[in-house]
């Protein structure tokens, strides 16, 4: 079996392609290395996995039709998990024709080549955040989504859309997977969790946006790494829109708690305006994926904040 994992130096990504190599799988993967955030990390992520026999790396855009059709032309692949986007919600205010460009048109051009290749299974990575602002919870995959809040959870909802047509259209079995607040070790540097511990360690206030009491619904890395592999090997898929997500959500004065306790001291926090985009709750209704695949998250917040201080204190001495 051969998998592609676009994104796969990525965060989420580069903890997929390490443990489908681990499990004796192939792994092609394609990666822009986008600098969003420093280009290094990602190399610092890819480079044990250069070493493996069975992994294969290339480097380009899957807005880049000639490099897509190069990539199947080369490769016998049996299922395809996209992760490869422009993340995160609020630059997404500030650039929403990119992240349409990327999100919306990328995706039409990886199925396309799929298409051509004759590529029957296709894994998206989706977002909480196309939940929105309802006031309902939790959050079911039959809600009503059509009311996002950013430029990002529009293009993610619109990367859905797009996914439904191709196994409307060609019979394409398709799972696209609602991630609810993905953390632990490697997580990027933008988002909150690695962001607090840095700041923290250089002595520096954490930046604390509104009164924080907004909830998430924190899920480790490794738990969504199961669900996709889960979902990977799901007999009759169909079309299915599944949330991955712990189903246990918190504040996030809790998850700071989290962290002073992982990091054994207290955090100075800085308390600024909330910022436009920012849902106030999220939390997944993740029966559908117990019930289809016999999904369940291992991972509480305190252990899997435990996990991250230590990777993080590790990789930076």
């Amino acid at each position: 079996m051969t998998i592609l994992v676009t994104g796969g130096a990525g965060f989420i990504g580069s903890h997929l392609c390490e443990y489908l190599l681990a499990n004796g799988i192939q792994v092609v993967c394609l990666d822009n290395f986008d600098d969003f955030y420093d280009p290094r990390i990602k190399e610092q992520h890819v480079r044990p996995l250069l070493e493996h026999r069975h992994f294969k790396l290339y480097r380009g855009d899957i807005r880049d039709a000639a490099i897509l059709e190069k990539l199947f032309s080369e490769n016998q692949v049996d299922t395809v998990v996209h992760l490869a986007a422009k993340a995160g919600v609020r630059p997404s205010i500030q650039q929403p024709g990119v992240y349409m460009d990327v999100n919306i048109t990328g995706t039409v051009r990886l199925l396309e080549a799929m298409r051509h290749a004759g590529v029957g299974r296709f894994v998206f990575g989706s977002s909480s955040s196309i939940y929105g602002n309802q006031v309902k919870m939790p959050f079911s995959e039959t809600d009503d989504v059509g009311s996002p809040i950013s430029p990002y959870a529009a293009s993610k909802r619109s990367g859905e859309l797009i996914a439904y047509t191709y196994h409307h259209l060609y019979a394409m079995e398709v799972a696209c997977l609602r991630f609810f607040t993905v953390y632990g070790p490697r997580q990027r540097p933008d988002l909150a969790i690695h962001k607090f511990t840095q700041l923290a360690l250089a002595g520096q206030s954490i930046p604390l946006y509104g009164d924080g009491l907004t909830r998430r619904d924190y899920t480790f890395v490794e738990d969504i790494v199961a669900g996709i592999v889960q979902v990977m090997d799901l007999p009759g898929l169909g079309f299915e829109i599944i949330n991955l997500g712990c189903g246990q959500p918190v504040t996030l004065l809790d998850m700071v708690h989290a962290l002073e306790q992982a990091l054994g001291r207290r955090l100075e926090i800085n308390y600024l305006e909330k910022q436009p985009g920012d849902v106030e709750q999220t939390h997944a209704d993740i029966r559908k994926a117990r019930d289809l695949f016999g999904y369940q998250p291992a991972r509480s917040l305190e252990e899997g904040v435990g996990r991250f201080v230590e990777w993080y204190q590790q990789e930076h001495g």
